[in-house]
């Protein structure tokens, strides 16, 4: 007779031991948070790089060890966009509270694909909360996903729906060519939409934009030259904040011209969005996304919510569905019990399987509310502001375009050619970074490789601007 083998589960054998372990650990990255101006970004060096790698017969590290390594070599090693002069690009800066909702969601470890249970009517709540603040109708729905990249997916595959019919999934393109309009400014997301739905990126139409957006007149040939060639205008795609400059895109307008020409109106509004939380008048720049068809933005970026959580709203929630319902019999909903919980997120996306991202939204609201996340999104912008009359005001920096809401882009000297006003401003972003200063990314406006900063930190104060621009400034004047 053979005996029952021992039980062996994954987990820990000493909780006491992992508690201390935990405790110590959260501690540390409480102190990491609190102190994030001391904390910038800094290059992993090769020793550390190498003590990530993983044998094949890695594992057996006991919790406290694990936890020593996790403080000596992986936090200090993050992308630094938690410290108040990270500028670069459009990052998030996260929430203290994001260590408590995320404590909970790994905790739960929810699959909030569908079901009936308390992260799924989480999500509703979030989802609807966001929807009135966007000015959407009831008739809306939503979904939370990676980011505004997999939004703009759903939202153009929902309007691929609208203009195909119901047989379209069945059927497939046979031989339709739907084309796209926006402007030049529209973010490289759009491109790969085109892509991975069939459109083609060459039935992308770009129009010229000008500081105003881009002109209507322009767009209505094109769409009607389109039709003419037997093509099908699908959608119109307005931007509200650009990733470059910080542009809006005449929103109210491109909504107008949408619906006399039947098409699907879509805003990007990755981050731009949420000036709509905003005070005047940044607020305004938001007008028109009400009448959109469908929206695009994050939390992540412009809402400080801890990575990753996009947003997609639809406005008829009949064409989100119809574009994504699949439930084969083992996914078959049931009134009561577990198997309820209908309307299921799987039917509104592409992921069966869902992490917990509205916990982390909930969690914030809760703890600060629209008014008070509304009045960091307004200090960003004066902050962009503040660095902008700062360089105004300075002798040989230039603006390469006016600061509309949270972002500058701007040549340091703008004396030298453009060759030479490239290899500085490059050279100061990379100093900057590596010293610990302030990181600065970089864009090209008219032939010059100019310093970008994209303000959208809570933590930034006018005095990390002023910190930052003397910076720029001195290293100006070294750098040759």
């Amino acid at each position: 007779m053979t005996s029952e083998p021992e039980f062996c589960g994954l987990d820990p054998k000493d909780w006491t031991a992992f508690r201390t372990a935990a405790h110590d650990l959260l501690d540390a990255c409480i102190d990491q948070i609190a102190k994030a101006e001391s904390h910038p970004w800094q290059p992993v060096p090769e020793a550390i790089r190498e003590a990530y790698r993983l044998p094949d017969a890695a594992g057996g590290v006991e919790i406290a060890e694990l936890v020593a390594r996790l403080k000596a070599e992986v936090l200090p090693y993050g992308t630094g966009n938690t410290h108040p002069r990270f500028f670069g690009w459009v990052h998030g800066t996260g929430l203290a509270e994001g260590l408590v909702s995320e404590m909970v969601a790994a905790t739960l470890n929810s699959n909030c694909g569908g079901r009936d249970h308390g992260m799924v009517y989480m999500e509703r709540a979030v989802i609807d909360w966001a929807r009135r603040q966007m000015g959407f109708p009831k008739t809306a729905s939503g979904i939370l996903v990676a980011g505004t990249s997999q939004s703009m997916v759903l939202a153009l595959a929902a309007a691929r729906q609208r203009m195909l019919g119901s047989d379209f999934r069945a059927r497939g393109l046979q031989g339709e060519r739907l084309t796209v309009y926006a402007g030049e400014e529209a973010h490289n997301s759009l491109h790969k939409a085109m892509e991975l739905l069939g459109l083609g990126r060459n039935n992308l139409r770009v129009v010229p934009t000008t500081s105003g957006g881009f002109d209507p007149d322009q767009l209505s040939t094109l769409i009607a030259d389109d039709r003419a060639a037997g093509a099908l205008p699908l959608a119109i795609v307005g931007t509200a904040g650009s990733v470059d400059f910080g542009r809006f895109d005449d929103l109210r307008g491109l909504a107008t011209l949408a619906r006399q020409e039947d098409l699907w109106f879509h805003v990007d509004g990755a981050f731009g969005a949420w000036v709509r939380l905003a005070d005047q008048p940044w607020r305004n720049l938001g007008a028109g996304i009400e009448l959109a068809d469908s929206l695009s933005c994050d939390f992540h970026k412009w809402m400080y919510i801890p990575y990753d959580c996009g947003l997609c709203l639809i406005r008829e929630e009949k064409w989100h569905r119809a574009a994504f319902a699949s439930r084969p019999s083992y996914l078959e909903g049931l009134e009561t019990g577990l198997a309820g919980g209908d309307p299921w997120f799987c039917d509104y996306g592409i992921d069966l399987s869902r992490g917990n991202r509205a916990l982390k939204v909930w969690v914030a609201l809760q703890s600060h509310g629209t008014a008070a996340l509304g009045q960091a999104i307004t200090a960003n912008c004066r902050a962009a502001a503040q660095m902008g009359t700062w360089i105004a005001a300075h002798p040989t920096m230039k603006l390469a375009s006016p600061v509309v809401a949270n972002l500058c882009v701007f040549t340091a000297d703008s004396r030298r050619n453009a060759a030479a006003q490239s290899a500085l401003n490059i050279s100061i972003a990379q100093k900057l970074q590596l010293d610990g200063t302030a990181v600065f990314s970089t864009v090209k406006s008219r032939g010059v490789t100019c310093l970008r900063a994209a303000i959208t930190n809570h933590r930034t104060r006018p005095a990390d601007i002023q910190i930052a621009m003397e910076a720029v400034a001195r290293e100006a004047s070294i750098l040759v």
